[in-house]
């Protein structure tokens, strides 16, 4: 069959414009292709960048490496109730889900080494901190903490302290404001007798253990590392107005902006004296006590807490202390003599160092620890901190410390162990 010249032209013209067509539609289509190539690129690259960023932003406290092959590694956060021991050289430590507790072992051999205690975990958060180092310290000896806030101070961390004026002169303090890290005394007759750290305003350090060579390895001591911003935030406060507001002892304003804190479940308390009438509260929760009473304690002069303490006692509660060797001999006015009277399991020391504990525990689960003496000049006149915690498991902790020095103390008139 012949077409005619007509119909072969529109015939090939059709074929023209259909071949047109598919070509058109190609180059649309790789176009659409290639556009949609680059945006999911694009997309990519950003997700990639917002990731790095929630890296920058996450707490450092989840991601940061310790810094010190001595101290333990931080590993992933632990559940609410949950803790784990925490190897060490000497001295005892376990970790919790918001906290690091630390105890000294000066009945260790190996504390005569001065390495591996608890200034090892300590080192480790200064070299690791990002951002800020405040410290309150009443004395400072330890080389691991002077080397460590050196350190951050030179890769620019703000390294800021407030000191007791009395102990400003010693070697590490001097050595200190030569490398440039300022330094404010409280230039006052009180004491200045804290010893606590804020860290990347995320977490404290605080305890009874001064940042000495002694306090860590020849003393009993404690330490417990709090992450929480709310009570760093308390911590800073408190440290400003000494560091920018010169407010020590009396001057000091109760201005603790969260003096109650729940964190994972537990629920604490943050105070300091003078301002916060710390005695009233000590003294509340030892009149609720229901069922024990057990202490630690370096000097104990304050004569409404061992009349609690002694009536408890005869309410038939479970009492029991161990008190500084030294201080019982030294403190005019000490309770150790009363309890004696009364025949309560009080007992001195048996430590060649001194029992520098301030701990009162509660009914197996209260804890009362810090740096606070169970003395009217604590109350009244010096600057210091207690934090007080509502766990079990924390209180555990703190009783298996008291037990650990109740056994090395003589037993005057036929103490008993407290197991």
């Amino acid at each position: 069959m012949c077409l005619s010249p007509r119909l072969r032209v529109d015939s090939i013209s059709n074929d023209l414009l259909g071949k047109s067509w598919v070509l058109s539609m190609n180059r649309i289509s790789q176009s659409f292709s290639y556009r949609i190539g680059l945006l999911v690129c694009v997309l990519s690259l950003a997700l990639q960048s917002c990731a790095a960023a929630q890296a920058v932003l996450t707490p450092p406290v989840e991601t940061r490496p310790t810094g010190s092959p001595s101290a333990p590694a931080v590993p992933t956060l632990l559940p609410p109730g949950s803790q784990i021991s925490l190897p060490m050289k000497t001295g005892y430590g376990m970790r919790g889900s918001f906290y690091e507790l630390y105890f000294t072992d000066p009945f260790n051999p190996a504390s005569a080494n001065e390495e591996g205690g608890p200034d090892a975990p300590l080192a480790a958060a200064i070299n690791a901190a990002r951002v800020s180092v405040d410290v309150a310290a009443y004395s400072l000896s330890l080389y691991s903490v002077e080397q460590a806030l050196i350190g951050a101070n030179k890769r620019g961390v703000r390294v800021r302290m407030v000191m007791e004026s009395d102990n400003m002169s010693d070697p590490v303090p001097q050595e200190l404001k030569n490398a440039g890290i300022p330094i404010v005394g409280d230039n006052r007759p009180g004491l200045m007798h804290n010893k606590f750290m804020v860290i990347d305003h995320f977490e404290v350090w605080t305890g009874s253990m001064n940042f000495t060579t002694s306090g860590t390895y020849q003393d009993n001591n404690n330490l417990i590392r709090i992450r929480s911003s709310k009570v760093a935030v308390d911590y800073t406060t408190e440290f400003e107005e000494m560091f920018v507001d010169n407010f020590f002892g009396p001057d000091a304003i109760a201005n603790t902006p969260y003096p109650q804190v729940t964190v994972d479940q537990v629920p604490m308390e943050v105070y300091f004296s003078p301002d916060d009438h710390v005695a009233r509260r000590i003294a509340a929760l030892l009149r609720a006590a229901n069922s024990s009473i057990y202490f630690l304690a370096y000097s104990f002069t304050a004569n409404d807490f061992g009349d609690i303490i002694r009536q408890k006692a005869q309410d038939g509660l479970k009492v029991a202390g161990v008190m500084d060797e030294s201080q019982i001999r030294l403190d005019t006015g000490t309770e150790y003599d009363a309890f004696a009277k009364d025949a309560l399991p009080v007992y001195p020391d048996g430590n060649a160092g001194l029992m520098h504990h301030k701990v009162i525990i509660i009914d197996n689960e209260i804890v009362i620890t810090g740096s606070y003496n169970f003395t009217a000049s604590a109350e009244r006149t010096n600057d210091e901190n207690v934090v007080i915690f509502f766990d079990k498991q924390l209180a555990a902790d703190y009783m298996a410390e008291f037990q650990r020095v109740f056994d090395e103390a003589p037993k005057i008139k036929g103490g008993t162990s407290m197991r």
